[in-house]
């Protein structure tokens, strides 16, 4: 059975939309996946399924968590190899940046065309830089506050897919426990 990683995309922005951990461990472990594990209150949880599509995965949680929240979740999946290579992409990129500052993980719900993955690439500032790899867009804060055209949220935009984002630290830390 396949183990995937699934992050939730707006939840616990507000009063509206709460989902603790442990209704969320709850909801999914109902649909009947196995080994579910949360980590932290951000919507990051790992389970075991006979489901072999990631976009089945994806939308029978997202289905259970309108039903069980009255909101739409978004879902990311990633199997556990593939958050691995993703965990990986970042340390190599994040040793690779000099002075580091602030690293995000764009986690991407599918592969964004060509042209917009060489329009983000061409995002250039001396201290900020971006890194399109299949499904994961890595966004490297420099020192200073003037982040240019590499600000995330308009990464974001340029990106145009369904994505939620993390810091390299939560990716690393689901990696090394989950994978």
């Amino acid at each position: 059975m396949p183990t995937y990683v699934a992050f939730l995309r707006a939840i616990n922005l507000g009063a509206t939309r709460t989902f603790p951990k442990d209704a969320i461990r709850a909801c999914v472990e109902e649909l009947g996946f196995d080994d579910v594990a949360t980590y932290i209150n951000t919507g990051n949880v790992r389970l075991r399924t006979t489901l072999r599509s990631r976009a089945k995965v994806e939308s029978a949680l997202e289905a259970a968590f309108l039903a069980d929240r009255g909101f739409d979740v978004p879902v990311i999946a990633f199997r556990t190899d593939e958050l691995a290579a993703v965990a990986r992409s970042a340390a190599e990129l994040g040793a690779g940046h000099r002075e580091l500052d602030r690293q995000y993980v764009l986690l991407l719900k599918q592969a964004p065309a060509p042209d917009i993955v060489a329009a983000v690439h061409a995002l250039e500032h001396p201290a900020h830089r971006v890194e399109v790899r299949g499904r994961a867009a890595h966004v490297l804060i420099g020192p200073g506050r003037a982040l240019g055209d590499v600000d995330p949220l308009r990464v974001e935009r340029m990106l145009g897919v369904t994505l939620t984002s993390r810091n390299a630290t939560v990716v690393s830390a689901l990696a090394t426990s989950w994978c």
